[in-house]
């Protein structure tokens, strides 16, 4: 089964915006990773948050350190770190 992360951007809303204007990064950093599956991120009222999915933990985790690295490279004084939580799929399945 895929393992999949998500990352929660709590009060947020201009780390999406910010998100949204550099898809073309967010796409490259993700899809370079081994085992890259898929990835969303998604607006909700108070910020937002981004589900990946990849077909290990080893590419999940490091999804994790890239966001991380990112994140601190790029976007440290627009919002905090996401909390993120991972784990192994026990359902899955697509269209």
């Amino acid at each position: 089964m895929p393992y999949v992360v998500v990352r929660h951007y709590k009060d947020s809303t201009k780390l999406i915006d910010e998100l949204s204007r550099r898809s073309d990064d967010v796409e490259n950093l993700i899809r370079g990773i081994p085992g890259f599956i898929a990835y969303s991120l998604v607006r909700s009222e108070s910020g937002g948050f981004s589900v990946s999915v990849y077909e290990d933990r080893a590419g999940a985790e490091e999804s994790v350190r890239a966001a991380r690295e990112y994140h601190q490279q790029n976007l440290s004084g627009v919002s905090a770190p996401p909390e993120v939580i991972q784990g192994d799929a026990v359902i899955s399945f697509n269209a």
